[in-house]
């Protein structure tokens, strides 16, 4: 069973894989390309982080920044080595979506990296329906980077 907690950021595992996030996606990406948030960074007022949790073990985690009053982003969405490649990063991006939903977001955006490194995170957002747009909010055309936006249903 699926179970999301907001913001427990000093738990030691979801510590250690935002930690790990971080890390990798600064060595993936090249200097002045890499939009990752640390810790500290997830922790401002504009952002809701959520870990998400499988029969008590860590599946993965995601956030969603304010950007405008209608419009979000996806911030930090990453699944635990034990849950890779089985997909769960579906289940992530549907509880995003759910939870956007719920603070009446209309349009999700995302930015992630051209190199080959984010080749599975494109191919996850191209199944959830995101289509590639212009940069958005502080954004600047970047050949490192691809943004993607999708336009959700308030239900």
């Amino acid at each position: 069973m699926l179970k999301s907690i907001e913001g427990n950021f000093d738990h030691p595992e979801v510590n250690e894989l935002l930690t790990k996030h971080f890390i990798e996606l600064r060595k993936a990406s090249p200097e002045g390309s890499a939009h990752v948030l640390d810790i500290l960074g997830l922790k401002v007022q504009s952002i809701k982080f959520w870990s998400l949790w499988e029969n008590n073990q860590l599946m993965g985690c995601g956030a969603l920044k304010f950007l405008e009053k209608n419009h979000g982003e996806f911030k930090s969405i990453r699944i635990h080595d034990n849950f890779r490649k089985k997909g769960y990063g579906i289940k992530v991006i549907d509880h995003l979506i759910n939870e956007a939903k719920k603070l009446d977001i209309k349009r999700l955006s995302i930015e992630t990296g051209a190199g080959k490194f984010f080749i599975p995170a494109r191919k996850l957002f191209d199944k959830c329906g995101f289509k590639p747009c212009r940069p958005f909010a502080h954004y600047k055309e970047d050949i490192n980077s691809l943004y993607l936006t999708k336009l959700i249903d308030n239900i």
